[in-house]
């Protein structure tokens, strides 16, 4: 168990950040859910109430992360992670289908989204894995392992279908690049995202010109070095490849829903008052609340709900329009803070695993907070990815503090060891 002394060296600022992001996203959702039919503050019918508990049993979970000896995370995260995968691979057996996805167990009218704690487990195990093979990651044995281990909940996570969720494990692209994978890999990874948008805004064969002639440009500008032809040939007949099958998987692989929010997106399609009503909305709401906003309970488009599910994946339209711009941004800096803070405790940390998982912890959160304000403001496709400590749940919000915690308990015993 956890010392007095070890009490005392427990990240103060993290924490006093985890609990200003957790105390107004309350604040947002109970602004987002206040309704007339209320038959009290402690009314558990009540969406903010229930997230209130929510939020008590966040304190215990704390309490309990602090209390175990920092090694126990290092020692059993096999276990962790194997436990996991099996509470995912449950789902299919006995998850309980919700708004056309398997993704939770059923407890009476309570529900546990498993995917919510996987990344924690697939953190430590990543952090495991690292730590031992007592090196960096730039050997292929290495990275292929270190993406089975990563994959393999995202591909249990994707037929639910939960596409949004599968997502956020590229977030662990970054703690491997801190510890010795090449840039290449980032860069591929952009260049097949740009290459995926280009083939579906501009077409395969335009996309396909462009993959050649710069091939040639850089192939030109390095005669001098005798480039190998043989290599660029391959590299462009696998981007050409690549672009070809992107038909293919956006409309095979893709519902339709999630092709018709691309399409909005992308600008292929103009639908305000189908598919693309949440998103349109949302920008209403955000762009209504000017520099100060309405003002704590009083947006008129959060009152009327106009913005569906707003508590949840749109609560940052809550905060816009009723906090307007400099409460927007004070958020935006509220989470900024938050992931320097942690980058920080992971670069002093005294051992390995400490310091790769705290980097996934950096970035789990960093991908949450940016793919999901640019979804509500437009910017990206809506893939149901919540706003972390804001949006409503008790899985999402038990996920990220046990992520979060789990990494303030193993900084404070590498401070108490220095």
């Amino acid at each position: 168990m956890a010392s007095g002394k070890g009490i005392s060296k427990f990240d103060w600022p993290t924490m006093l950040l985890y609990a200003a992001l957790v105390g107004i996203g309350w604040m947002n959702i109970y602004s987002a859910s206040l309704s007339d039919t209320a038959s009290g503050f402690f009314d558990l019918s009540q969406i903010y109430t229930r997230q209130l508990f929510f939020i008590g049993l966040s304190i215990l979970l704390i309490i309990f992360i602090l209390a175990i000896e920092a090694k126990f995370y290092e020692r059993f995260s096999s276990v962790i992670y194997i436990v996991a995968l099996l509470s995912l691979v449950g789902l299919f057996v006995f998850g309980k289908n919700i708004n056309g996805a398997t993704s939770w167990y059923a407890f009476g009218n309570y529900g546990l989204q498993p995917s919510e704690f996987a990344k924690a487990a697939t953190a430590l195990a990543l952090a495991k894995y690292v730590s031992d093979i007592q090196t960096n990651v730039k050997e292929f044995k290495h990275q292929l392992r270190t993406f089975i281990l990563i994959a393999l909940p995202a591909i249990l996570i994707i037929p639910q279908p939960d596409p949004g969720s599968a997502l956020i494990y590229i977030a662990f692209i970054f703690p491997l690049y801190r510890e010795g994978l090449h840039f290449v890999y980032l860069l591929f990874g952009l260049f097949a995202a740009a290459l995926f948008v280009g083939t579906l805004v501009f077409g395969v064969i335009w996309v396909a010109m462009g993959v050649v002639l710069i091939a040639g440009i850089l192939f030109f500008r390095n005669r001098k070095k005798r480039p190998n032809l043989f290599k660029y040939l391959l590299i462009a007949t696998a981007c050409i490849g690549f672009a070809f099958s992107v038909n293919y998987i956006f409309e095979n692989v893709f519902e339709q829903r999630h092709r018709d929010r691309f399409n909005i997106v992308l600008g292929k399609e103009v639908d305000s008052k189908g598919i693309g009503y949440n998103t349109n909305q949302s920008e209403i709401a955000i762009g209504s609340g000017g520099w100060t906003g309405k003002g704590w309970t009083q947006g008129t488009q959060t009152k009327g709900n106009f913005v569906p599910e707003q508590h949840t994946d749109y609560i940052f339209s809550t905060v816009g329009e009723e906090w307007g711009f400099l409460g927007s941004l004070l958020v935006v800096i509220l989470f900024v803070a938050l992931l320097v803070r942690i980058l920080h405790l992971a670069e002093r940390q005294k051992n390995q695993f400490s310091r790769v998982y705290g980097y996934s912890v950096a970035s789990i959160l960093f991908l949450h907070f940016f793919v999901n304000v640019g979804m509500v403001t437009g910017l990206f496709p809506t893939v149901g990815i919540p706003l972390p400590f804001f949006s409503y749940g008790g899985s999402g919000l038990w996920g990220f503090t046990i992520l979060l915690f789990i990494f303030v308990r193993l900084d404070a015993s590498n401070y108490i060891n220095a």
